[in-house]
């Protein structure tokens, strides 16, 4: 029997720089300022989005300056479908949709995998349809 390998957000001491690093390779951006940008858009976004123990249990799992600025978030009253969110990003950082997708997912793969597939399955359960592929999962469609 193989050893279950410890979750990501298991390991200590991941920093802010060693994230932006992962999602800079991970997506191809060519600077670390374009990935230090979108990181903080999508985090940002992220934070109007999420309430209750799982936004506090993902701040928990971040970079202490990652946290900061999801947490520095007031929630909106009514969260976004996994488009709506796309949509609202692109809007606010004056992109195309698809530059605005693209940016979601780079973000937000790093960060369920920061958070462990536990909590992940926590945060898509409590955000709308839409957000599974957007953390880099597989949307399923419950039968009617």
């Amino acid at each position: 029997m193989l050893p279950l390998q410890e979750p990501a957000a298991a390991r200590p001491g991941t920093t802010f720089r060693q994230m932006l690093e992962r999602i800079r390779y991970e997506s191809a951006y060519p600077t670390r300022e374009r990935a230090e940008d979108v990181t903080r858009a999508v985090l940002t976004a992220l934070g109007r989005q999420l309430t209750g123990d799982e936004r506090v249990d993902l701040a928990a799992c971040l970079p202490v300056e990652a946290a900061r600025i999801f947490a520095g978030q007031i929630p909106d009253r009514q969260p976004l479908t996994g488009w709506g969110f796309v949509k609202d990003l692109a809007a606010r950082t004056e992109a195309t949709p698809a530059t605005a997708r693209w940016d979601t997912g780079a973000v937000l793969t790093v960060i369920g995998d920061l958070a462990g597939p536990t909590l992940l399955d926590r945060i898509l359960t409590q955000l709308p349809p839409g957000y599974a592929l957007l953390f880099g999962r597989a949307e399923l469609a419950s039968a009617v």
